[in-house]
């Protein structure tokens, strides 16, 4: 009796390698969503829930993007002058080439965001808070110039997350 278990086992595992089932896989962005060269201008995103969002060459000049969940979002060569994003949380984000300049900032989160390339030129940011953020040098000096304020959700010190002197 044991003997034909150990067959019948060996059968199926045999048939198991030699003809595999199909595997069905599903993309990050048929589950979270992927934006790329598209127009958001003025568009109102404010306390939605975009984890995992993929931004690439989009436009989101003056965008409202108060108090959403960007955690873990992309943003690649993408343009956020002027946009809301007053306590959001960009967490675990990842944005290349994409310009801050002149966003409102304040309050929001970017822990152990990666924004290298980006620029953050006169963005407001009393309040946010940087830590473990990587930021290029030259933008880290900038911020820190006028850097101030506690991160009402966290309560990191905006200066001490950048790692102003």
């Amino acid at each position: 009796m044991k003997y034909i278990i150990r067959v019948a086992s060996f059968l199926l595992l045999l048939t198991i390698l030699t003809f595999p089932l199909p595997s069905i896989a599903a993309s990050s962005t048929a589950v979270t969503g992927s934006f790329e060269n598209s127009n958001f201008t003025g568009k109102d995103f404010s306390g939605q829930n975009l984890q995992l969002a993929e931004f690439t060459k989009v436009n989101l000049e003056a965008a409202n993007l108060q108090d959403t969940d960007l955690r873990g979002s992309v943003f690649n060569v993408s343009n956020l002058q002027e946009a809301n994003l007053h306590g959001s949380d960009l967490t675990n984000a990842l944005a290349y080439l994409t310009s801050f300049n002149n966003a409102d900032l304040t309050d929001a989160v970017f822990a152990e965001a990666i924004m290298l390339r980006s620029t953050f030129n006169n963005a407001k940011i009393e309040g946010a808070d940087f830590s473990l953020a990587i930021l290029d040098g030259e933008q880290v000096k900038k911020l820190c110039s006028y850097a101030s304020g506690v991160n009402s959700k966290t309560g990191a010190d905006t200066r001490q997350s950048l790692g102003c002197n």
